[in-house]
This record gives C-alpha cells, sequence and structure tokens, in this order.
C-alpha cells in the first residue's frame, strides 16, 4: 500500500483556492501510483476560522464543492479536512474529517476533544463530536482522529476494540518550545511523535499523522507528519515546519504479525474497560 501526506499550509476561509491545491497534489499522487492521500485538519479552510467557520462550513451529501473531490476519490482514497454543517440541527457546525473512496463518503468523524484554551478558542464556534467508530476500507478496518482526539488515548482504545488495523490522524497543530536542534523540530512535536509510537505499537495497527505546516495569523505550524508501523517503528517523518509532499510504502500484513507477536488485541476485554467506566462516571455524578 502507498500512503501519500500532504503536508500543506491552506489558505485561510477560502475553500474554492485550498479545493484547487487538493486536486493539483490528488493528480501528483495518481501520478506517483498512491493508494491514500491524507491531508491535514481543516485542509479545505484553513484553521483559525473563528466566526468565518459557519460561512465556510458545507453538507458534504450536497455540496458542488465536495463533489469534485468525490469524483476524484474515483481512483484514489482521499482523507480530507472540512467544517461540517450540520443536517440535523441548523446552526451547528463541527470541525470534521471525511474518509472519500470510490466516488462515495465511506465515513465522517467529528472531533470530539475541542481545545479551548490558550491560543486554542475550537469549543466557541464548533459543536463536539459524540462517538469513535471503526468503518471498513479495502485495505482494513479503519478509525479517524483529528488532532487533539489523538492526544487522549482512550480514542485510540476505541479502535483497538473495534478491531482497526489503520489509525489516521488529520493535525493543524502548532509549534511550541524550542527544541534542542532543528532536526528535533519542537518541544510539542515530541509528544506526538510519542503518541503515534506508543498507540501504534500497543494498537498494533498502522498509524498516520498528517500536520500542517505554515503560517496563519502570526501562528506557525509544526508539521512533522509521521507514519509508524504496527510494531512502533517509525517508518517516515516529513520536514518540520516546511510543507512537503511525500510517498510511504507500507505492508499491512505487518497488522497481523503483530498481533500474533503480541497478543494486545487477542487479550482485550473491552467489556470490562465498559464497567468500569459506568462505575466511574456514576460515582463520579454522585459526587
Amino acid at each position: 500500500m502507498k500512503i501519500a501526506l500532504a503536508q500543506i499550509s491552506p489558505v485561510l476561509g477560502d475553500p474554492g483556492r485550498n479545493l484547487k491545491l487538493h486536486l493539483n497534489l490528488i493528480k501528483k499522487a495518481l501520478a506517483r501510483k498512491a493508494d491514500l492521500l491524507v491531508f491535514p485538519e481543516l485542509s479545505l479552510t484553513g484553521y483559525n476560522l473563528k466566526d468565518l467557520a459557519a460561512e465556510v462550513a458545507l453538507d458534504p451529501a450536497r455540496s458542488p464543492l465536495f463533489q469534485k473531490l468525490l469524483k476524484a476519490s474515483g481512483e484514489i482514497d482521499l482523507v480530507v479536512g472540512f467544517v461540517e454543517e450540520s443536517q440535523r440541527e441548523p446552526g451547528l457546525v463541527y470541525n470534521a474529517a471525511a474518509y472519500l473512496a470510490g466516488g462515495s463518503i465511506r465515513h465522517i468523524h467529528r472531533k470530539v476533544f475541542l481545545p479551548t484554551s490558550g491560543m486554542f478558542e475550537e469549543g466557541r464556534f464548533f459543536a463536539a463530536g459524540r462517538e469513535f467508530r471503526p468503518f471498513e476500507t479495502r485495505f482494513s478496518r479503519t478509525g479517524l482522529l483529528v488532532c487533539r482526539d489523538f492526544l487522549h488515548y482512550g480514542a485510540s482504545y476505541c479502535y483497538l476494540a473495534g478491531r482497526a488495523g489503520l489509525i489516521i490522524t488529520i493535525s493543524a497543530a502548532p509549534g511550541r518550545g524550542i527544541a534542542e536542534s532543528r532536526a528535533q523540530g519542537f518541544e510539542t512535536s515530541r509528544m506526538w511523535e510519542l503518541m503515534g509510537e506508543a498507540i501504534s505499537f500497543f494498537s498494533s495497527a498502522l498509524v498516520i499523522y498528517c500536520n500542517r505546516a505554515g503560517y496563519e495569523d502570526g501562528v506557525a505550524f509544526a508539521g512533522g507528519s509521521f507514519v509508524y508501523s504496527p510494531y512502533g517503528k517509525l517508518l517516515a517523518r516529513l520536514p518540520y515546519l516546511e510543507e512537503d509532499f511525500a510517498l510511504v510504502e507500507v505492508d499491512l500484513s505487518e497488522v497481523r504479525k503483530a498481533r500474533k507477536s503480541w497478543p494486545f488485541r487477542r487479550d482485550d476485554r473491552p467489556e470490562v474497560i465498559w464497567r468500569s467506566l459506568e462505575k466511574i462516571i456514576r460515582e463520579g455524578h454522585e459526587d
């Protein structure tokens, strides 16, 4: 399987211009015979939208813009980030990731953990997602995450319990803290990579993390997208800060091999976790 990572710098608030960038990179990925192309969080809109979020929100089932991406997904699987307009509850918009394949929407994940502290204001403008649900692709049972979701290890556990062999995270993570050298990126870059290593190993899953790069409203986005094998081995990492496009070839049969070597999935007991969490939540409410 060949995975293309598009570590781009979207234009803030301009879906039409960003669509052109997506379509150009899809052509590039197809020319290099990629099977899956992953874009970063809010790749169609830019990140720091604030009040613009409602203006650029779209219904993927009806949007002419999205139809062009769906058509392109007939030749290559795509993961894109966008602002989704709720069909059931008018006025609500979500920070969402869509998996497109074969000309259809295979799955939409709505970001669950919305950071609202420091420079982050997502909780003011987006509604929060409510679930982590794995789904089938032609490659593997798959789970989608958006940025901060990845740092809550319970989210990835849901995908382990749901038998996912592929976990894809799209992100717009800024760089904070100065590392000892440029080659090490930012202090926060290590945080994401540490989670990637841990989740890939203990879930025996292939982990893909695509972060954006560039600057937006004075904020530097860290880049440093990566892929980890089901053995927790780093297969590829893109440059920090800079826009980049890379192709990573992976062996999906390693998921099966890793799960034979390390029986984390075999020995998992989600019903015990479920009962324990119910008790913890119930006791917490009693306080």
